[in-house]
């Protein structure tokens, strides 16, 4: 769509040069420099080539561009007073470019939004005061309506802007969710019949068999949640923490989300997914057979909280220290290290027989950024 708007400009540009063209044309011969009014044309016939070609490539859409557009419009309508005569200015007769230099007005409104519009018409309406040194009806009328042309121009641009990438979105989440639904049916017919399978003769057999069997079943659960999720797009870069937690949970988890959606940006929300994942992972593997874990996602606002509880047998006070201390560090990097390398809090607490709780806490804004931001 921005491209269209680009050529349009291109069009009105090549349009409104031709009517300059028939005006200095008939009218050169009244002139006090009638070969001004030729150079003049000349100038403006190169500068529509050459801003048509370069307004063409995204690339070469350069704020000194715009600007030498608007630069070489208002020089044109200043040389107006330096080729006609003062009797024909002062009655009125039209500036060398006429309409022609409301292309560099639009060209500012395309480029940077209705401000950006506004600013390319004043600089046009007051070299158009420049050279009339007087503000007649006609004269009035035509920067009003210039101003009123860059800064509606600008907002409509930033309007398709706007919705052209809500539609982008919409395309890529109905594709992800074609996607995702076909993957679903791929794994419904095969990877969840599996572990169904393993799951109910496991605990047929009993015994170790029984264990395996539990495992199965845990996955199948978290599988099917992951698979039965709509994925959520994101908003401007940022994701929805519920989306990396929900589908944790299981048998013997529990997982409550907040209603609304949970943003933080992707990196910061994939590494408190991780570590949350890490947590869990800790209790089934030293809980007991026969814990069960409650996860708890908070959106405080300036923050996004977890906290990973479980009724499991607990540890003493200082085994994490002793384990760290002899190179045990799965606790110290896989759940703290990550949480503290996004400026954040992570605490793990315990007790023998009752059972252990990891609280993470994530703020939305970086440190770093926030003095990137300050400088």
């Amino acid at each position: 769509m921005v491209e269209q708007m680009w050529r349009a400009v291109g069009v009105f540009r090549l349009v409104t040069l031709g009517y300059a063209a028939v005006l200095i044309l008939r009218d050169h011969g009244r002139y006090a420099h009638p070969l001004g009014g030729l150079l003049a044309l000349a100038v403006m016939a190169a500068w529509s080539v050459l801003a048509t070609v370069a307004y063409a490539r995204p690339s070469a859409r350069r704020p000194w561009l715009v600007g030498a557009d608007v630069a070489v419009a208002a020089a044109l309508i200043l040389a107006t007073r330096l080729v006609d005569t003062a009797a024909r200015i002062d009655h009125g007769a039209a500036t060398l470019p006429v309409s022609w230099a409301a292309a560099s007005v639009l060209a500012c409104a395309v480029a940077g939004g209705p401000w950006a519009g506004f600013a390319g018409a004043a600089a046009v309406s007051a070299a158009d005061l420049l050279e009339r040194q007087a503000l007649p009806r006609n004269t009035f009328n035509g920067i009003v309506l210039l101003l009123i042309a860059g800064t509606v121009g600008g907002h409509v641009v930033r309007l398709v802007l706007r919705a052209e990438a809500a539609l982008d979105r919409a395309a890529r989440q109905e594709a992800a969710t074609a996607e995702r639904q076909r993957i679903a049916r791929d794994i419904h017919d095969s990877v969840l019949q599996v572990l169904a399978l393993v799951s109910v003769r496991g605990r047929e057999l009993g015994g170790e068999a029984a264990e395996l069997g539990r495992l199965a079943g845990e996955q199948e659960v978290a599988l099917r949640s992951l698979v039965a999720t709509s994925p959520t797009p994101p908003t401007d870069g940022r994701v929805d923490v519920r989306t990396l937690l929900e589908p944790l949970a299981g048998d013997r988890v529990t997982v409550s989300c907040p209603a609304h959606a949970v943003l933080l940006p992707e990196a910061p929300a994939r590494a408190l997914a991780a570590a949350t994942g890490e947590a869990l992972d800790n209790v089934r593997r030293h809980a007991g057979p026969d814990a069960r874990a409650w996860l708890l996602l908070d959106d405080e606002g300036e923050a996004v909280a977890v906290s990973v509880r479980d009724d499991g047998v607990g540890f003493e006070d200082g085994r994490l220290a002793r384990a760290a201390e002899a190179g045990r560090l799965g606790v110290a990097q896989s759940i703290v290290g990550r949480i503290r390398e996004l400026d954040g809090e992570a605490s793990v607490t315990s007790a023998p027989g009752r059972g252990t709780e990891v609280e993470l806490r994530v703020p939305r804004t970086l440190r770093n950024e926030v003095e990137h931001h300050r400088r």
